[in-house]
């Protein structure tokens, strides 16, 4: 039997992407997966799809700012199997829109970014946290970038907190018996990112790192599975860097 077999992953941003693939993953190998998505009809779709390929899943519609939505969530996912197993906090901004310098977003934008993108994950985890406390093997996953690495833009640095609050929450969380770990990929030719990325970029890119080729979605999804399993049982306040060597440093 697999370990998730009755065990809830709840993943937000889940209604496409990097947090739909985790939940494919996920309900494949038996675990029940709650999307979250400030988009709900995304949500819904997603969940959809996992269930008609045999897989158990809901989708929930949130902002993973709203304090008192993300409590509502979580207590409605934690009903499928007494709590939740695993948070994978995904949802974040990342678009061209956020990813210009500051002087060229102006306050408001960059308020927003680190709203969603550090603030979210705060608000996700303590909301999770009482549904996950004192259940074997319980983690959590955050999402973070290459690019926190790297310095240079605002987007950047909201992951570099990512990667903070990953040791924070580790610290904290840990007598509670949930392992916290984050994931930094680099860059990843999802469809997406296929269609929109001019070939110069990805050129640039892909010269700075030590492996050759391209990173893939699957890549992300292995080091998901990895660190929210028993096989990582002793890693915790770690960051894992899936770039190709291209954010390689001490």
């Amino acid at each position: 039997m697999s370990e998730w077999n009755a065990r809830t992953a709840v993943i937000t941003g889940g209604g496409r992407g990097f947090g739909k693939a985790f939940g494919v993953a996920l309900a494949k190998e038996g675990a029940h997966v709650v999307l979250v998505d400030i988009d709900a009809a995304e949500a819904d779709a997603a969940a959809a799809d996992i269930r008609a390929s045999g897989g158990s899943a809901e989708g929930l519609g949130g902002d993973v700012t709203n304090e008192a939505r993300m409590a509502e969530v979580m207590a409605q996912a934690a009903k499928a199997n007494g709590g939740i197993d695993l948070l994978v906090n995904n949802a974040g901004l990342h678009s061209d829109e956020y990813g210009q310098p500051i002087l060229k977003m102006g306050l408001s934008k960059v308020r927003r970014l680190f709203e969603v993108n550090v603030i979210g994950v705060a608000c996700c985890t303590l909301a999770a946290h009482p549904h996950m406390k004192g259940r074997a093997g319980a983690s959590i996953v955050n999402i973070s970038s290459s690019a926190a690495h790297m310095g240079g833009s605002a987007y950047g640095d909201s992951k570099l907190a990512v990667a903070g609050l990953t040791i924070t929450f580790a610290r904290e969380l840990g007598v509670d018996g949930i392992r916290v770990n984050a994931i930094s990929p680099g860059l990843m030719l999802t469809d997406t990112i296929r269609k929109e990325l001019p070939e110069a970029t990805k050129a640039r890119v892909q010269a700075m790192q030590l492996i050759a080729g391209d990173g893939l979605e699957q890549d992300i999804v292995d080091a998901l599975l990895y660190l929210a399993s028993n096989k990582a049982r002793f890693v915790t306040g770690e960051t894992l860097r899936v770039t190709g060597g291209m954010a390689a440093g001490v």
